[in-house]
């Protein structure tokens, strides 16, 4: 059997998951530029507007009623603090994926500094938030912290060997 960590698919699965990442940080970034204009006041309006036919054919659904009890919490330092997460994390990570994707030798280990730094802050904010959404978004950077440990090694051998 073939071995799953060999050069090849490490270098298709890095390459892989640069391009998904990439795709989820600009909606990261879309994401961001959005809260910067949803006050408090618009988002209740917001959620109002959607969940106002849901609830009165089933004021017991689940999704409706969460949205409508987040957008009484929904407030302007929880809109200017993700607005900023999301903004910084986005941009930062494009940046790192796209001197990765050019093979810049020096972005690996700071790729891997800089996922760390991001899923201390995920793990810090988790505390506060218990979010199932930060427990995915380290789960995601802690494969491509390996993808990135893996591809390094492998491009550092390769080079060594010539």
């Amino acid at each position: 059997m073939n071995n799953i960590f060999n050069k090849r698919n490490v270098h298709v699965t890095f390459r892989v998951g640069i391009v998904l990442k990439a795709l989820y940080d600009i909606g990261e970034i879309l994401c961001g530029i959005f809260l910067i204009f949803l006050t408090p006041e618009r988002m209740s309006k917001l959620i109002t507007l959607i969940s106002k036919n849901e609830l009165s054919e089933d004021p017991k659904d689940f999704l409706m009623n969460y949205l409508v009890a987040f957008s009484h919490t929904f407030s302007h330092s929880m809109q200017h603090f993700t607005s900023f997460y999301l903004l910084s994390h986005g941009i930062v990570k494009i940046l790192v994926l796209i001197l990765l994707w050019r093979k810049k030798l020096w972005a690996y280990p700071l790729s891997v500094v800089i996922f760390t730094v991001f899923i201390i802050l995920q793990m810090q904010r988790f505390s506060q938030t218990h979010s199932i959404v930060l427990l995915f978004l380290t789960f995601v950077d802690l494969i491509m912290i390996m993808l990135t440990i893996l591809e390094y090694k492998n491009i550092k051998a390769d080079s060594s060997t010539k």
